[in-house]
C-alpha cells in the first residue's frame, strides 16, 4: 500500500469540530475513480491516521469507529473487509491514543482522553471525508468503545450520517460493567468452575477502584464467550506487513496501555465511568440500527434492546447474531453486510 499524504489536501488544521471547514478540492475526478490512500492528517490540532480504500468513488462512504478505545482496526482492515472496497469506499481512523496516531505522538499518562474531545475529533473527520470524497454524508458504525464514541457523533451531528449502525452497542457503564459480573459469575457457578467462582467473588462486584478488575473479570467474560460462539478466520488478527514491523507492534501496545487506563481510570474514575447513553436523550434525527451477539456478556443485548426500544428514529433495526459475542466474527460480518443492503441502502437512493 502506497503512503500518501492526505494532509496536503487541507489548509492547515481544522480546529474545533463545529468551525466552518477550509475550502479543499474532493480528489473524486469521477465515480468510477478508484482511491487507496493512507496518511496524516490535521485534526484538531494533532495528526492522525487515516486510511481510504475503494473501487469507485461513487460508492458510498463508510466510516469505522474502533474498539479499545486503543485497539485500531487499520492493521486488519483489508483481511477483515476484504471484498467490501467493490461496494463501498472503506474508511479507518486511528483515534487519539491510538495506532499510527499514538506513535506519531504519544501522549503522557496524564494527558486525558475525554468522550468530548473524541466525538468531535471523529465529527471533524467526517467532515473532511466529505470534502476529500465530495459526499454529502457517510455511513457510520462503531463498535464497542466504537459504539460509545458512534452515538455521541449521531446524536451531535445526524446531519453528516447516513445512518449509524452499533455493533456491540454499550449503553451505560454500571448496567453493562453489572450486567457482565454477573452473567459470568451465573455461568461460572453453572458450570461448577469452583476457580473461577472464587476469583470473582474476590473481585466482589462493581464499581471498582482498582483498574486491574475491569481486565480481570474481562478474561473470565471471553472464556465463557468463546464456548458459546464461532471463532474468527486467524487471519483477521495478523496485521498488514505495514503495521508488523517491531515498532509498530511497540507502539500499538503501549497506546492499548495507555487507552485502557484512560478508559477505565486508576480509581475506576475513567472515560467509561460517564457513560450513559440514554442520558443524552432518546431522539435520533437519522436511522439507527443495532446488532448485538447472542452470547455477548460484556455488552448484553437485553440491555441494548431495552434503550434500542426507547429511542425514536426515521427508521431503526434490532439484529442479534446466533453463535456471536462482543468480539466479531464471520456471523456478525454477514449481520453488518445485510444491514448495509437491506436496510441502509435503500436510503441513500431517497
Amino acid at each position: 500500500m502506497r503512503i500518501t499524504s492526505l494532509a496536503l489536501l487541507l489548509l492547515s488544521c481544522f480546529g474545533v469540530a463545529q468551525a466552518a471547514p477550509p475550502a479543499a478540492p474532493s480528489i473524486c475526478a469521477s465515480p468510477a475513480q478508484a482511491v487507496r490512500e493512507q496518511g496524516y492528517v490535521p485534526i484538531n490540532g494533532i495528526e492522525q491516521w487515516i486510511t481510504v480504500t475503494g473501487a469507485a468513488c461513487g460508492n458510498p462512504v463508510i466510516l469505522f469507529i474502533h474498539g479499545g478505545p486503543g485497539n485500531a482496526l487499520s492493521p486488519y482492515a483489508d483481511a477483515i473487509y476484504a471484498g467490501w472496497e467493490r461496494h463501498y469506499t472503506l474508511v479507518q481512523w486511528d483515534q487519539r491514543g491510538a495506532g499510527m496516531t499514538y506513535a506519531k505522538q504519544r501522549p503522557t499518562e496524564d494527558v486525558p482522553l475525554t468522550v468530548a474531545q473524541m466525538r468531535d475529533d471523529g465529527i471533524a473527520v467526517a467532515r473532511y471525508l466529505q470534502r476529500h470524497l465530495g459526499k454529502d454524508k457517510v455511513i457510520l458504525m462503531g463498535s464497542s468503545w466504537g459504539s460509545i464514541l458512534g452515538v455521541h457523533m449521531a446524536k451531535e451531528r445526524p446531519d453528516l450520517f447516513h445512518a449509524y449502525i452499533g455493533t456491540a452497542q454499550v449503553v451505560n457503564a454500571r448496567e453493562n460493567e453489572t450486567g457482565m459480573y454477573r452473567e459470568v459469575m451465573a455461568l461460572a457457578q453453572a458450570a461448577g468452575d469452583t476457580a473461577t467462582v472464587a476469583k470473582l467473588t474476590a473481585l466482589g462486584a462493581p464499581p471498582w477502584t482498582d483498574p486491574r478488575n475491569f481486565g480481570i473479570l474481562r478474561r473470565f467474560d471471553r472464556k465463557y464467550e468463546g464456548l458459546a460462539t464461532d471463532a474468527p478466520p486467524r487471519h483477521w488478527w495478523q496485521p498488514a506487513p505495514f503495521y508488523a514491523t517491531p515498532q509498530a507492534l511497540a507502539d500499538a501496545e503501549a497506546a492499548d496501555d495507555y487507552s485502557y487506563i484512560q478508559f477505565i481510570g486508576l480509581r475506576g474514575d475513567g472515560m467509561f465511568s460517564t457513560v450513559n447513553l440514554p442520558a443524552l436523550g432518546i431522539r435520533f434525527d437519522l436511522p439507527v440500527f443495532f446488532l448485538m451477539g447472542e452470547a455477548d456478556l460484556l455488552t448484553s443485548p437485553v440491555i441494548a434492546r431495552t434503550y434500542f426500544d426507547s429511542i425514536t428514529a426515521p427508521a431503526k433495526g434490532f439484529t442479534v447474531v446466533k453463535r456471536a459475542g462482543h468480539d466479531p466474527n464471520q456471523a456478525v460480518l454477514d449481520a453488518q453486510w445485510t444491514i448495509l443492503r437491506d436496510k441502509v441502502a435503500p436510503l441513500l437512493k431517497r
